[in-house]
């Protein structure tokens, strides 16, 4: 059986994807940050089927922490501060949890099990400004808000892991 992590388990598409590999036979763990709120609304439905476990992108030791407790085969890195108006409110917040975590992620992953494979989110923020359409794979990017540029970030660090360490990241 294979297991994957996921970041950001308790959002819309972090839900839909653990439903989908419950459905492929995988062991899910949904990591989540401690909170005193409590916003499990989206995966209540198959919170049995699945283990919540504790992390946080902007702590190093966490992420580490969970690679070597549950040893995921495959990492879905699909948490962030995604609400693009509150990245103007609060910019360096958007590009500690969007930007950084995804390289402390990574961090995570080839100290821990280099083999584990890696799925970087991304966003149509990445373009902002678009310089043609429809976007493809030779679209540069442009991005105009504090969202759009730390998920610049995180799409150029997972490259950057990929070329230099080897790592399976996409």
């Amino acid at each position: 059986m294979s297991t994957a992590l996921i970041t950001g388990i308790t959002g819309q598409d972090g839900s839909y994807l653990a439903e989908f590999l419950l459905s492929k036979g995988y062991q899910v763990v949904g990591m989540v940050r401690r909170s005193s709120t409590v916003t499990f609304e989206r995966i209540q439905h198959i919170q049995d089927d699945i283990v919540i476990a504790q992390g946080d992108l902007h702590d190093q030791s966490s992420l580490v922490s969970l690679i070597e407790t549950y040893q995921p085969d495959e990492v879905y890195n699909l948490a962030a501060q995604s609400f693009v108006p509150t990245s103007w409110s609060q910019p360096v917040l958007t590009g500690e949890a969007t930007a950084l975590g995804v390289t402390r992620l990574l961090e995570a992953i080839r100290l821990v099990n280099p083999k584990t494979r890696f799925y970087q989110a991304s966003s149509s923020e990445m373009f902002g400004k678009v310089r043609e359409v429809p976007q493809c794979e030779t679209t540069p990017f442009h991005p105009r808000t504090p969202y759009g540029v730390a998920k610049v970030y995180g799409h150029m660090i997972t490259v950057n892991y990929r070329e230099s360490y080897g790592i399976f990241a996409v």
